[in-house]
């Protein structure tokens, strides 16, 4: 009998929710540190309206994170995982298919498809209603002193105009990154 998934998501606001510690620990293993918000933004950004810092859960049981923003009628996926014992089970499809429930076009960045992993990782948001926009994007650095990094820009359920990803880009740089390693600045 195959086991039904009940998949649910638990938004944090603040880093005192029991589980923030756990969940930052599975971001910090699932994406290169140039990727990464430094502890303070992520911690600044929690009770930001647009920002949700969304724990998933299969009925009790923790799973994995999505991070994502959303304004002017898109869904930004800034960090998206599932924990290493929990893949190949179709979570990740499944959270995704949750997310486009809600409405919204969604937009994800990935890797240059160049080796294996950043081909299988396309693959994958291929099969789950992702289109690449022919759009050339760097993302802004999550760092002083590192470089922005070229990416992909990838949105379901069809590709994103012209505008669309100007407004994107612009809430990316002046809202979404704004202040990403302002307390790195201040320590």
């Amino acid at each position: 009998m195959k086991k039904v998934m009940i998949l649910h998501f638990e938004r944090v606001t603040n880093q005192m929710h029991p589980m923030y510690q756990r969940a930052l620990e599975l971001y910090q293993h699932s994406f290169p540190y140039h990727e990464q918000r430094e502890a303070p933004s992520q911690a600044a950004i929690l009770q930001n309206d647009a920002y949700h810092f969304d724990l998933i859960y299969d009925a009790e049981t923790f799973i994995g994170l999505v991070l994502y923003w959303e304004f002017a009628g898109l869904r930004y996926i800034e960090h998206f995982c599932i924990l290493p014992e929990m893949r190949n089970r179709q979570y990740g499809q499944r959270v995704l298919a949750l997310l486009q429930e809600k409405g919204n076009t969604q937009i994800l960045e990935i890797d240059p498809p160049v080796d294996e992993i950043s081909i299988r990782r396309k693959g994958f948001y291929e099969r789950c209603g992702f289109v690449e926009n022919p759009y050339p994007h760097v993302h802004p650095p999550y760092h002083g002193g590192n470089q922005g990094h070229e990416l992909v820009v990838m949105s379901s359920p069809a590709r994103i105009s012209q505008s669309e990803y100007d407004t994107f880009f612009a809430y990316l740089k002046d809202n979404i990154m704004k202040d990403a390693f302002a307390a790195e600045r201040e320590a």
